[in-house]
């Protein structure tokens, strides 16, 4: 990848949307010709079409219509990039790889994920074991604390380990 990588990625702190922000970042790419973030951006955009708002129609049925790009929010656009993180790290695994630059320029659009010293924390300061009778039954309670922000396999573990 050629030009600076810090010019690319987001998160909260910024003050626009990351829809906004990964049409200006393909904007850079495209005056760059850094041509893997240009196609990893029309990648992220070319999704967009996947995002549908439910609706019924005159006749009543069910159906669903693209959402405009006022109505894309910053969780529908995070979705996507875990979606494309997901089947990266599956190809890396049957590559026995760990990372690409396809991957950690993906992350640099999601928000940190908490590290397994802070979910192992947060289990011991808040979770009764003694409720369960298994510490695999505390599963539910730590993903609906950490939503999209933990991996569920990284939580497993941490439990297994209790």
């Amino acid at each position: 990848m050629t030009g600076s990588k810090a010019q690319y990625g987001w998160d909260d702190s910024m003050e626009m949307s990351l829809y906004d922000k990964i049409r200006q970042d393909m904007k850079t790419a495209m005056m760059n010709k850094d041509t893997a973030v240009r196609d990893t951006m029309r990648l992220i955009i070319g999704a967009y079409p996947n995002l549908t708002v439910a609706i019924t129609l005159e006749s009543g049925k069910k159906s669903t219509r693209v959402k405009t790009p006022e109505e894309i929010t910053n969780d529908d656009i995070l979705d996507i990039i875990r979606k494309f993180v997901k089947s990266e790290k599956t190809v890396l695994d049957l590559k026995k790889e760990t990372t690409s630059d396809y991957l950690e320029l993906l992350n640099a659009y999601l928000p940190g994920m908490a590290t397994p010293d802070e979910i192992k924390q947060w289990i011991e300061d808040n979770v009764d074991m003694s409720k369960f009778k298994s510490p695999m039954q505390a599963m539910g309670t730590v993903m609906k604390h950490y939503g999209k922000l933990a991996d569920g396999r990284v939580v497993q573990e941490i439990l297994k380990g209790m």
